[in-house]
């Protein structure tokens, strides 16, 4: 049995946990966080999920036809269920069903 395998999976872990724990090591305490901290823990989600959606719809007028039909209708599902529960997780999935669902449709 090869043990690279494992070697990755710990290395991984370790980097992980490493990551997860850093923020708490370096903010922990009673110490007051830097304002630059806090402002960008406002503004990067809004920026990230903003590059996600161009990145995911770059390729939207190659696509033409139904394709890009079906990826604005999971996109407004997205949008509506979000804007409707403010649950991130149920407008991901949401949007990913849909999007799954119109995909395999006989049309």
């Amino acid at each position: 049995m090869e043990l690279y395998p494992l070697w990755v999976l710990l290395i991984a872990a370790g980097v992980t946990l490493f990551t997860r724990a850093l923020p708490f090591a370096v903010f922990g305490g009673k110490r007051a966080m830097p304002g630059a901290v806090r402002y960008l823990g406002g503004v990067l989600p809004g920026a990230i999920i903003t590059i996600l959606v161009i990145y995911c719809l770059k390729g939207l007028p190659a696509a033409g036809g139904m394709e890009a039909a079906f990826q604005l209708g999971a996109l407004a599902v997205t949008a509506v269920l979000h804007l409707w529960r403010r649950n991130t997780l149920l407008s991901i999935f949401g949007g990913t069903a849909v999007y799954m669902l119109l995909i395999r449709l006989p049309l």
